[in-house]
């Protein structure tokens, strides 16, 4: 069992920590990175007469909300697993001492910081360097064909995205920040994941989302609290699909 940290613990990691203490919290990162759960749960659906593109080679919206939801339940039970066994409290580490209400409220706006930030990075980059918009269509826009694909795709960016993805940030944050280097080098490897998981969707996304991501996670790291970043994440992904049906209406 590793010793458990306190809840401001320093950063960077102090000195001392055990080889076996930062390969077990290495591992465990890992194993909450999204992509075992994933592409379990991919050839899983598969296998089960579900895969991820039906005729034509389009991506299956029922594919994305089944992984998406499931992966969901399970990596969130992973990591309460993994908190529990090391004697920490999932509460403690996820939610701190502040009153959800209230992060409800700093949350909020920061939706539209978020909002302001994404357009402000991605209209810079497609002017001084156009080069990095390698997708033209959004994959997002070609699974939201009706009101139905949209509703479905609002639960996936509430569940999946506001709150596995902060849940799964900010334990990865807790384990760097604990064990592996601290806060600083947890933000820099996870947002540079988080981006790099969006390139699909052009180079120029996967950048703007991976400073969202760097931004969603410091937020957490000050207030120590996934009320807020989650609050912000949701909001953020439900304005993008409102802008994706507005613009197909």
């Amino acid at each position: 069992m590793l010793p458990v940290p306190g809840p401001q613990s320093p950063d960077p990691t102090p000195p001392g920590v055990p080889i076996a203490a930062r390969f077990v919290a290495l591992l465990e990162i890992l194993i909450c990175s999204g992509v075992p759960t994933q592409v379990a749960l991919a050839a899983t659906f598969t296998v089960l007469g579900y895969p991820p593109f039906g005729p034509g080679g389009r991506l299956q919206i029922g594919f994305v909300v089944g992984v998406s939801l499931v992966d969901t339940v399970l990596l969130v039970g992973l990591i309460v697993m993994f908190l529990l066994a090391h004697g920490e409290s999932p509460r403690g580490v996820l939610f701190g001492p502040r009153r959800i209400v209230h992060e409800i409220r700093f949350g909020l706006p920061l939706t539209f910081v978020v909002l302001g930030v994404g357009i402000g990075i991605l209209l810079a980059i497609r002017t001084l360097m156009p080069s990095m918009h390698t997708v033209e269509q959004n994959p997002i826009e070609g699974l939201l064909t009706s009101a139905r694909d949209a509703w479905l795709f609002a639960v996936v960016a509430v569940v999946a995205g506001g709150v596995r993805e902060e849940i799964q940030r900010a334990f990865l944050l807790h384990r760097f920040e604990s064990w592996l280097g601290g806060g600083t080098v947890g933000v820099i490897v996870t947002s540079t994941a988080f981006g790099a998981g969006h390139l699909i969707q052009g180079y120029d996304a996967g950048i703007v989302t991976g400073v969202l991501g760097a931004f969603w996670g410091i937020v957490y790291l000050r207030r120590r609290s996934v009320v807020a970043p989650m609050v912000s994440h949701a909001g953020f992904d439900l304005l993008q699909i409102l802008q994706y049906v507005v613009l197909k209406g």
